[in-house]
Order: C-alpha cells, then structure tokens, then sequence
C-alpha cells in the first residue's frame, strides 16, 4: 500500500488495472466536532454556549481535515495543571489568524500555516527541541532515550535551579511534545511509556523550512545535487542517505568552526573518517 498527496504519483504507483486508488475525505463536521472537543474539553464536559460560534468557523476553516483540527485543538487546550479554558479573545485570534484555512482544498502552503501556529505557540526551550526534530529522514523512528541524550548533549536542556536530572527534565520535554500532538509516540513500555516517537510528514516539512529559515541545520539527503559545504555557516549537519559525489568535497571542518553536531543516517561508511575530526558526531543506522 501506498500512501502520498500527490494524485499523479498514486496513478504511477497502479501497476495493473485492478488496483484501486482511494482518496480520502474530510471528516463529516459531527466527527470533526467530536474530535476537536475531545481534545479541547475535559471527558464528560460541553463546549459552553459563548464558544459554540467561534469553533465551528474555526471547523469549517479546517476543512475536516483531522491533523488540522487537532493542531488547532492543541493550542486552545488547557496545559498542564491548569484547567481553565482559554478565553474566548484567544478563540478569535486564533480564528482570524488562520486566514482563508482548508474550507476550499486542501493546500499544503495553508496547511502550513495552520501548523506553524503550534510551533509558535511553544516556550522558547521547547522549540528548539522540536526544531532538532528537522534533522531526522521523514518517517524514521526516534528512540526516545537517544533523543533526549541529544537534547542535553547540544545543551537544549537546562536544569538552572530546578532540582529535576536533566534527563527527567528532557523527560518532560518529550511528554509535552507528544501532548500537543507534534510528535507521535509510538512503542509503549507496559507503564504506558513511550519508547519512540515518529514526526508527521507535514510536520517535519514545516520543521524543515523553519530550520533552513533560522540557519538551525543543514539537511543533505542524496537525493539532489548537493552544493560545498565548506563554507556553510551551519550549525549542525545532518547526512541522510547514500551521497552522490565524494565526501571531500562536501565537508571541510578545518574551515567549519561553527558546527556543533553532525549525524549521519543510512549514509556512506567512509563519511565517518572525513568527520572524524569533528568533537561530537553521531552515526544512526
């Protein structure tokens, strides 16, 4: 089974005339509803009457389109102990911000954009977790230990005057990312622990651009012509892939000063000797 949002590709993918293309539909709006309520109010409770308005123009600008509506709920979602619900101004805001929305197709510039109002919404500490998320392949597994380990080894975990382990503390990091619904947990330990986690593709696009924007890292995948290095101002290099031009040509570190971290998946062996010289590299199979 293949699954893609681009039409010409799920016909390419027919190699017989028995096979059948099924394209998804929105979510009826009792369905949407349900789900956007769900994630919104606490089990058992009703939306109150002065929101009732205000989220079914936020539904209909989410087209039925269930990872919008749940990026949307996310936000409007009381955190942590607190249990109010958020005023009916922030509901309005967030209405206006989303623009024209999904209520006329599903584009991916408007899907965007509705997603990037989660990462804006995120405290400073926790985007920048998330945006580390922009170096792993699209629909790779990320085991949760690993990844907190690298949270604290580039320093995006800070104790200060907490008395919480600074792994206890990535800990929390994780859990809150996987509440607001950007990253997927999956792989759960009998205490109902993720052991893993895995990013919507939409998602890391927009971690992608938003990485690329902030100069956070660069991503070289193989699968274009990559452009030298040597003189990149990155600060993090993520090789992903088989390379299509030797390494020497790619990376240079005596003239990368400014490169905190390289991470290599399913790449070429012979990279590992080229980046040797780097202080801190990791090697992902």
């Amino acid at each position: 089974m293949t699954t893609t949002r681009i039409g010409s590709i799920s016909k390419v993918c027919c190699s017989s005339g028995d096979d059948i293309i099924y394209q998804m539909k929105p979510l009826p709006d009792d369905e949407s509803e349900r789900l956007f309520y769900k994630r919104i109010f606490p089990q058992g409770s009703k939306c109150p009457d002065e929101l009732g308005e205000v989220s079914r123009k936020i539904l209909k600008k989410c087209g039925g389109v269930p990872l919008a509506i749940i990026t949307i709920a996310s936000i409007l979602a009381s955190n942590g102990q607190d249990q109010h619900i958020k005023p009916k101004y922030h509901w309005d805001n967030i209405l206006g911000s989303i623009g024209r929305g999904l209520a006329e197709g599903d584009s991916a510039k408007d899907m965007q954009r509705i997603l990037s109002f989660s990462y804006y919404d995120l405290p400073s500490h926790l985007k920048t977790c998330l945006l580390y998320l922009s170096i792993f392949p699209e629909d790779f597994e990320i085991r949760r230990d690993w990844l907190i380990w690298m949270w604290i080894a580039e320093g995006f975990v800070q104790g200060g005057e907490q008395e919480t382990g600074l792994f206890e503390l990535g800990e929390s990091y994780f859990n809150e990312l996987a509440n607001r619904n950007l990253i997927q947990p999956v792989h759960f330990d009998a205490t109902g622990k993720a052991q893993a986690c895995r990013v919507h593709d939409m998602v890391l696009d927009l971690l992608c651009s938003l990485s690329s924007e902030q100069n956070f890292a660069t991503i070289l995948d193989g699968t274009q012509q990559s452009k030298s290095i040597s003189h990149s101002k990155s600060r993090r290099l993520s090789f992903q892939n088989s390379m299509s031009e030797p390494t020497t040509n790619l990376v240079d570190a005596t003239s990368m000063p400014q490169v905190r971290s390289v991470v290599l998946f399913r790449t070429n062996i012979d990279l590992i000797q080229t980046i040797s010289c780097f202080k801190f590299y990791v090697y992902w199979i």
